[in-house]
């Protein structure tokens, strides 16, 4: 079959049980198109040797009449989860040639539903980036125009998806590396509630916040993963909610209560909060996303206008608390143990200098200088412990918001897709292109990105929806029903 890369993981999960073609020939179908597009830049990482064991092994699990829903379909990893069977990087020159000795939880529960790796996906060094241009093994393009960027930190796992070089993949979010590159890439992404997927064996950016999910065309392929994906695990990740798991591809089917065939979403109340439709957005992603809208009143749902007053605030919040936690997570990477150790030094002290400077990149080093800022002696109050003050009161605004509707609904980011290069000599810039996504994070909330339509040059926007804890149930059914009547998560980049 020649157009197996154009089927999603449903459909490939169906191709494979019912014998239309194996697990095997849908792995060397994907990795050949990995191969052909490599001047993307999404993979950092491919062993056809370890893939097609593995799905040979799918073929002989399926042969002997066991069905999962994952079950021989090939997925790629951001290079941020650590994998005993392929180098892990997280795309720095500090972790270049790492063989981790165990995979991560994530990792580990997406094979035994016997899901197939096909690769490691590049991202922004340790996941700081929304451009994915930080990567130390180079930037990543964007299909939809090889000359703009894909968003990051998740930008190898979202063109991945985009450009048809794998069904679904994994992803991270710490203050929107899940959502903004879907929305710049055309494709359905979700973060959990923070605690929902196990951060163990995930490469630490900043602990408090840092969220594993999946990546997909659509809400039902992303559902399948955080099927398997989510769930405790307390006894290896201290950050983990004891929550059940679930199966959330059960509740895409479930109709709501008072839903018709043609209003789905009948009853569904969906928050505008006026902070994110004011001058800061693009006029072309403005008429996108109200255009998404429109479509769910269509589908029965109510739009309500709320307020959430401390958005500006999430960004100072974000870039103190962050950072922070980073300086103190990337402390390890000294040049001792394991990761890049300078060839010359004359003592400790020297090689810690030369080996933390040679292997971070200058957006690491950045955050690290700034971090180590605020938690030093002095400032730590004045900084840090504000931060953390403000955090809860725009985790309060949420619950204020909730009180008056279900689901929070606006942009994902102000502009669509920038052109490379275009921020680098700018940082703060690039910061402030997080301003929609950040809150969530702050919050613990779960939120999705949601293929909306196209803006300017033709380059895809996403709709995000925000959820209260525990509420990605109620986020994928609101983003499935929307796909049932639009096809924008269908479309293709022009020649994959």
């Amino acid at each position: 079959m020649s157009d197996l890369h154009t089927l999603g993981v449903g459909e490939l999960a169906s191709a494979i049980a019912g014998g239309k073609t194996s697990s095997v020939e849908v792995a060397r179908h994907l990795l050949a198109r990995a191969q052909q597009h490599g001047a993307l830049g999404a993979y950092l990482a491919l062993d056809e040797d370890v893939t097609l064991a593995q799905a040979r092994a799918a073929d002989a699990r399926i042969a002997a009449g066991e069905r999962t829903p994952l079950l021989g379909v090939p997925l790629a990893h951001k290079d941020i989860f650590v994998t005993k069977d392929f180098v892990t990087t997280a795309g720095s020159k500090m972790l270049a040639g790492y063989q981790s000795p165990f995979d991560a939880t994530v990792v580990q529960r997406l094979a035994a539903q016997g899901a197939v790796t096909l690769g490691k996906l590049n991202c922004d060094e340790f996941a700081m980036g929304s451009s994915n241009e930080n990567s130390a093994f180079g930037a990543v393009r964007n299909p939809w125009d090889t000359a703009r960027v894909p968003g990051g930190s998740s930008g190898g796992s979202a063109v991945a998806v985009a450009a048809r070089l794998a069904p679904a993949v994994t992803g991270t979010d710490t203050g929107g590396s899940i959502r903004q590159p879907a929305s710049f890439c055309g494709i359905t992404g979700i973060k959990p509630t923070y605690g929902r997927c196990s951060r163990y064996g995930m490469v630490a950016f900043a602990s408090s916040l840092d969220q594993a999910g999946p990546m997909a065309r659509s809400a039902a392929d992303c559902a399948v993963l955080l099927s398997a994906m989510a769930g405790p695990d307390i006894d290896r990740d201290s950050t983990s909610l004891d929550h059940p798991a679930e199966d959330y591809t059960t509740l895409l089917g479930q109709p709501r209560e008072g839903a018709t065939a043609a209003q789905p979403l009948k009853g569904l109340r969906i928050g505008l909060p006026r902070e994110f439709f004011g001058e800061g957005c693009a006029p072309d992603v403005l008429a996108t996303v109200r255009a998404a809208l429109a479509e769910y009143e269509r589908l029965g749902a109510t739009l309500v206008e709320v307020s959430l007053p401390r958005t500006e605030l999430s960004i100072p919040v974000y870039y103190v608390i962050a950072p922070a936690e980073a300086s103190s997570n990337l402390s390890r990477f000294d040049g001792v143990k394991f990761g890049h150790r300078a060839a010359k030094y004359e003592d400790l002290t020297d090689m810690y200098k030369k080996s933390r400077s040679e292997g971070f990149g200058p957006e690491v080093q950045r955050r690290i200088m700034i971090g180590t800022y605020v938690l030093s002696h002095g400032y730590y109050d004045a900084y840090y412990l504000q931060a953390q003050k403000i955090r809860r009161l725009i985790a309060q605004d949420f619950q204020a918001a909730f009180a008056q509707c279900d689901l929070i609904a606006g942009p994902v980011a102000p502009t669509v897709a920038w052109k490379l290069g275009e921020m680098s000599n700018d940082p703060l810039a690039s910061y402030l292109a997080d301003i929609y996504t950040l809150s969530t994070s702050l919050a613990g909330l779960p939120g999705m990105s949601v293929p909306a339509g196209f803006g300017a040059g033709g380059l895809p926007v996403g709709l995000q929806l925000v959820g209260n804890h525990f509420q990605e149930g109620a986020l994928l059914q609101a983003a499935h029903a929307f796909q049932q009547a639009t096809d924008w998560h269908t479309r293709a980049p022009q020649g994959y």
